[in-house]
């Protein structure tokens, strides 16, 4: 039983980390940039999780960790921000090689100003939940940089791609929070979220996945585009 948090982070990255050499998608070519974004995303998001586990937004069950930390944090909690990050940017990758991802201009600015206006009006509704106004407010803030700021031209690809990502997102997550277990490897404060559950998944996950996900994006491909310049000149 103490293995299942580190089992869940390596199931997550083994098959990713195998096809990232496969001739067609190489991957790994693109290491260069996915972990300096994956090192600063990571850094953000272990110092925020320092944080809520230390007000008591969220806490992890013994039961199911191998009992190595640092400061307040299961190893495996921190190996989740490399683990996670990593099979999903690696699918971004790949359907982005196989398929034509694509949404028409009006469609993608419609679910971009949705995003940024429910980030907004439910941060301010949900002020007394920690958890709640955090994930939206930066959901909010970080689309306003990608679409104003950055002026990025994959969002479109980011919304469908996350939209697949949700599948292995409900498994996953579905694990840690108690789906099929008898006890959640991750507990969240009732007080501090809003109560509405995808099984045993808070709501609040499915933006915070999205805030972490698109973090790592903005990062590695603004690197990604920098070195393609740099090295065409």
């Amino acid at each position: 039983m103490k293995y299942t948090y580190l089992l869940i982070d390596f199931f997550t990255i083994i098959v990713p980390f195998l096809f990232s050499f496969h001739p067609r998608l190489k991957f790994h070519k693109t290491w260069r940039s996915f972990f300096p974004a994956v090192l600063i995303t990571g850094l953000v998001f272990v110092l925020g999780d320092v944080y809520f586990t230390h007000l008591g937004v969220w806490g992890f069950n013994p039961t199911y960790l191998i009992g190595l930390k640092i400061g307040n944090m299961p190893i495996e909690e921190i190996l989740f921000f490399l683990c996670i990050p990593f099979s999903c940017v690696f699918t971004f990758h790949c359907l982005n090689i196989l398929l034509k991802l694509k949404l028409a201009e009006k469609t993608t600015n419609l679910i971009t100003y949705f995003f940024i206006a429910m980030g907004f009006v439910g941060g301010f509704y949900f002020l007394d939940q920690l958890y709640t106004t955090v994930t939206l407010f930066s959901l909010a803030l970080l689309l306003i940089v990608a679409k104003f700021v950055l002026k990025v031209n994959w969002l479109d690809r980011f919304f469908l791609v996350y939209l697949i990502l949700l599948i292995p997102f409900t498994i996953v997550n579905g694990l840690l929070t108690g789906t099929m277990l008898d006890a959640p490897v991750v507990w969240y404060n009732s007080n501090e979220i809003i109560g509405i559950r995808m099984l045993t998944i808070p709501i609040e996950d499915i933006f915070y996945g999205m805030n972490l996900i698109l973090l790592n994006l903005l990062i590695y491909l603004g690197l990604e585009k920098r070195l393609s310049t740099d090295h065409q000149n």
